[in-house]
């Protein structure tokens, strides 16, 4: 796959700026409090129209906030003004899902990697719920979308495996180790390598994106690790690698290629 982009792609223009940016407080069943989200909403958005969603997840060590520095709206703006992509709601939440969802002091903790486990339940549970009742969206899996860079990348494949039938796109860039066993770190796996697959009978994800730094001294070869375990088990998806190291170089990039892809008619 070809990892370039067009000059400017990530910068603002007077499209972009029409993008409005919120933090909004959810209820949270699944910690017994309430959260933030960072939300993203289109020009002219408007409850006369439908929107698809993604859900944007940041990394280990990160917050609803963490995406704000890859320039989302300005990414998106770009391709939704250019016609390249639908107009989109984006949420961006606190995948941190524990009582208390602060950012650690020690972020390669055993609580802290569970709160991020734990995530799937608040977003089932909480988020995705609090999102269709307050904002005009698109239901099915067809307009729904999962993406996220390192832990949040991982966690996008966990979710986006272990609920095929609500998300039809699933992104990760730089995703973290920790998703199938990694005995260096000590991580049983959330899946096992054969696990690491869609169900019989569950509907197959349109699309399936995995891309990774080629200087990348945090996960390493973890990405290629996934990808290879696709490929083993029969999966369709798409793997690129790129210069870059693990940073918003390559998750800005990530975010653009996989958002060109994303319900589509």
């Amino acid at each position: 796959m070809n990892y370039q982009t067009p000059q400017n792609f990530d910068s603002a223009t007077p499209a972009t700026q029409q993008w409005s940016c919120e933090t909004i407080t959810y209820p949270s069943k699944t910690t017994g409090t309430d959260r933030l989200f960072t939300l993203l909403l289109p020009p002219g958005y408007t409850s006369e129209k439908t929107y698809p969603v993604l859900y944007l997840l940041h990394g280990i060590g990160g917050d609803h906030k963490e995406w704000l520095y890859g320039t989302p709206a300005e990414i998106i703006g770009n391709l939704v003004a250019e016609g390249n992509a639908p107009e989109m709601i984006v949420v961006i939440p606190n995948v941190r899902a524990a009582a208390d969802d602060r950012i650690p002091a020690e972020v390669i903790s055993p609580a802290n990697i569970a709160a991020f486990d734990n995530f799937i339940n608040d977003l089932t549970n909480d988020l995705m719920p609090y999102i269709a009742a307050h904002y005009s969206i698109k239901t099915g899996r067809e307009n729904t979308a999962i993406a996220g860079l390192s832990m949040g990348g991982r966690e996008s494949l966990f979710i986006g495996f272990s609920m095929p039938d609500t998300f039809g796109y699933i992104g990760a860039f730089s995703p973290a180790p920790g998703l199938l066993p990694t005995p260096a770190l000590n991580y049983p796996g959330q899946f096992s390598e054969e696990e690491f697959t869609i169900p019989k009978g569950a509907p197959l994800p349109y699309l399936i994106m995995i891309c990774n730094g080629e200087q990348d001294d945090v996960v390493h070869g973890i990405a290629a690790y996934y990808e290879e375990t696709l490929t083993k088990n029969g999966i369709p998806h798409l793997y690129y690698t790129m210069p870059g190291g693990h940073d918003f170089t390559v998750w800005k990039n990530g975010l653009y290629h996989f958002t060109r892809q994303i319900f589509k008619d």
